[in-house]
């Protein structure tokens, strides 16, 4: 009879247990890596075979992600490999418009919550035209972009997370009059003081970005923050 190699065996159930004990979030990042570099090499890659084994590497980060998350994998396909090129962070922008009371605007979600007005960058627009877009259509508001208050990483702050990075850019804006126009995003807004905030639509704005956006409107001499 043929003796059990132990050594052997017991490194493999440690392994197995390192491997069970990975926590959601790092096995996430190496997922988000994976995708990416197989993505890198279907852009700068040109033998045909090495460009068919990225196809592959990515095709399987996919069902990675579709295991984790409990999504279909055509699903996560068409939102997490639906790009060509060096993959890079999404840009979303978020306006801080306050009135004279100094309270921010915040306009109301079809959901029940509460968000800064903004949203994804479109690719035919600069962050200034953005912005302003994006709070004509939730708020139905004119405003002029000030200045850059942050520019920040959701992953740091913002819950849950994505499988895409974002960069998330605050912009001090000042209101030029308008006014409401009822659309498919928001039912309306309102402005609030950070002593009576009302229920936040985390993902994409929380508590501390919200302070943030008051210090800089309260400060002459507010520094861009970018982490």
């Amino acid at each position: 009879m043929s003796k059990i190699n132990t050594n052997q065996d017991t490194k493999a159930i440690d392994e197995t247990k390192n491997i069970s004990s990975y926590s959601t979030d790092k096995l996430l990042e190496l997922i988000i890596e994976l995708q990416g570099l197989a993505q890198a090499g279907l852009h700068y890659g040109k033998d045909a075979f090495d460009l068919e084994r990225y196809e592959r590497i990515r095709d399987i980060s996919a069902h990675m992600l579709s295991i984790c998350s409990d999504e279909p994998v055509e699903k996560i396909k068409g939102l997490f490999c639906n790009e060509t090129g060096y993959q890079t962070p999404k840009l979303d922008s978020r306006a801080a418009i306050f009135n004279g009371q100094g309270k921010i605007l915040l306009v109301h979600e079809n959901n029940g919550t509460w968000s800064l007005p903004g949203g994804w960058v479109d690719v035919t627009l600069s962050v200034y035209e953005n912005i302003v877009k994006e709070v004509k259509e939730e708020a139905g508001l004119h405003v002029l972009p000030q200045r850059v208050i942050a520019v920040m990483d959701r992953e740091k702050h913002n819950k849950p997370r994505y499988a895409f990075r974002i960069c998330k850019i605050f912009i001090l804006c000042r209101e030029q009059g308008g006014g409401f126009i009822p659309n498919i995003e928001t039912t309306g807004y309102d402005y609030f003081s950070m002593s009576d905030l009302p229920t936040l639509a985390e993902e994409k704005v929380c508590r501390e970005q919200l302070q943030m956006c008051f210090d800089a409107y309260s400060s002459d001499h507010w520094e861009t923050y970018f982490d």
